[in-house]
């Protein structure tokens, strides 16, 4: 969520960045809703403590009244009556007052929360603008030796190469079939070698992070309240793609759902603390199964593992000092560390600066890492895909916007409470990125070259099929 004072003070950078990111918020209404609640606010306030003055002030004067009462003359008593009247309406009164400021505040604190929950994180000013995916510029491409993008696969390899769909077939990898059966389409059944490909890639990627970077391993709930998917920023704007397991119809205090990353819990383990500074940062990573709905995605990618409704991710978060070098910093270290995982699988890839149209709500800004697929991308005049990028990774930037929904604070050098920063990135997430290293790893026969690095996790197994 945004800082409201900074929204008071420059709604500008708010209205702004609203247009970039191609999104529907009205910032003058919510500024007017505002105003509105706070004068509120101070009316029922000043009735409150008005109440309470009176109520220390009064209290006194109404016995001396009421003891006046009974010894007074006839003449004396209407006096008295009136004075002591007066004094018991002023409460009442006031009381009302109060109650009005509720009945407002019940009617307009509803629609400032959920405008005020819809506001994007700006974009950094170096973002470039755009309206979506297409727009995203890219900033570099690496491929193994030997390997160039100029030419096709076939021209770099002398074969033409198979699709994953083809190679999981052939060697039993992956069975779609009893997956649909059992849960429905875009399941899958991972087996034999294919099911220990998968875990190599997740425990290499593990233990790199932990081993090479420092990060510390976690083991997070994949199943939430509502709050751990609002505060992350998952909702309200991602709602549709959660499975909501409503709970709260069978009697149950709350719903739950069921998280899209490991994102989700890493950063809900320090919610509503104040951490040490000295602590700070935080360096987290988890390996978690991960579930998307992929609403919208119909007919997009529906063959194959690559838009899924389950599969396991390697995911890192980083809690830094509200310090924008600092967040940098650690944004270069996760593209960094992403960038060594890929060359040590031998897969081609490129990064993207992605766009203002194509950062979402919490993102100030974001590289996304495509690896190269040589079974996807148009057919060529063989008949065979000509290849092509497809997103395996993606690092965030999100300034303050998480840890102030969480309400994760820590104290700087002059003892000032502050939101802290937070960053987060994929390192690993399969089996999607089985795609590249089954397609890119193939020979011509069909079998398939374990990476090294993977093969002291597949029991020494050099090669598939």
């Amino acid at each position: 969520m945004i800082d409201l004072k900074e929204l008071r003070e420059n709604p500008d950078r708010f209205r702004n960045g609203v247009r970039d990111k191609c999104m529907d918020v009205d910032i003058d209404r919510l500024l007017a809703l505002d105003e509105a609640r706070r004068a509120v606010l101070m009316r029922q306030e000043n009735a409150r403590a008005e109440q309470n003055r009176i109520g220390k002030e009064s209290g006194a004067r109404m016995g001396q009244l009421k003891g006046k009462l009974k010894s007074a003359s006839d003449a004396e008593k209407p006096q008295l009556e009136r004075e002591l009247a007066e004094l018991e309406a002023k409460p009442t009164a006031l009381k009302a007052q109060v109650h009005e400021c509720e009945v407002e505040m019940a009617q307009i604190e509803p629609q400032w929360k959920a405008l005020w929950m819809q506001v994007p994180q700006p974009p950094a000013q170096d973002v470039p603008k755009g309206k979506g995916s297409d727009d995203n510029v890219e900033v570099r491409r690496w491929a193994p030796p030997g390997f160039d993008f100029a030419k096709t696969f076939a021209e770099n390899r002398g074969f033409t190469p198979r699709t994953h769909l083809e190679l999981v077939k052939m060697h039993g990898l992956v069975d779609f079939e009893r997956g649909v059966k059992m849960a429905g389409t875009r399941h899958y059944v991972m087996c034999g070698l294919g099911m220990r490909l998968h875990q190599a890639v997740l425990r290499y990627a593990v233990d790199f992070m932990a081993d090479q970077r420092g990060f510390s391993p976690m083991g997070v709930p994949v199943i939430v309240k509502e709050e751990c998917m609002i505060g992350t920023g998952f909702f309200p704007a991602g709602r549709e793609q959660a499975y909501h397991i409503e709970e709260s119809a069978r009697g149950s205090g709350h719903d739950l759902f069921l998280t899209g990353t490991g994102e989700v819990g890493l950063m809900g383990i320090h919610a509503d603390e104040i951490v040490p500074a000295e602590s700070l940062p935080l360096k987290y990573c988890t390996v978690s199964t991960c579930f998307r709905r992929e609403a919208g995605a119909a007919g997009k990618d529906t063959a194959g593992l690559y838009r899924i409704h389950q599969f396991d991710k390697v995911e890192q978060v980083v809690v830094c000092r509200a310090d924008e070098q600092e967040s940098r910093a650690w944004h270069a270290q996760m593209i960094q560390s992403v960038e060594t995982i890929l060359q040590s699988l031998g897969l081609a890839y490129r990064l993207l600066q992605c766009c203002t149209g194509d950062l979402g709500v919490k993102n100030e800004d974001m590289i996304d890492i495509e690896s190269w697929m040589p079974g996807r991308g148009e057919l060529g005049r063989d008949g065979a895909p000509t290849g092509a990028f497809g997103e395996t990774h993606s690092a965030s930037r999100l300034g303050d916007f998480q840890c102030r929904r969480l309400n994760l604070r820590y104290k700087d050098e002059t003892g000032k409470l502050r939101f802290a920063y937070a960053l987060n990135n994929t390192v690993i997430a399969s089996p999607r990125v089985l795609i590249p290293i089954l397609e890119m790893h193939q020979q011509a026969d069909g079998s398939i070259r374990v990476p090294e690095v993977l093969r002291p996790y597949m029991g020494g197994i050099a090669q598939i099929g």
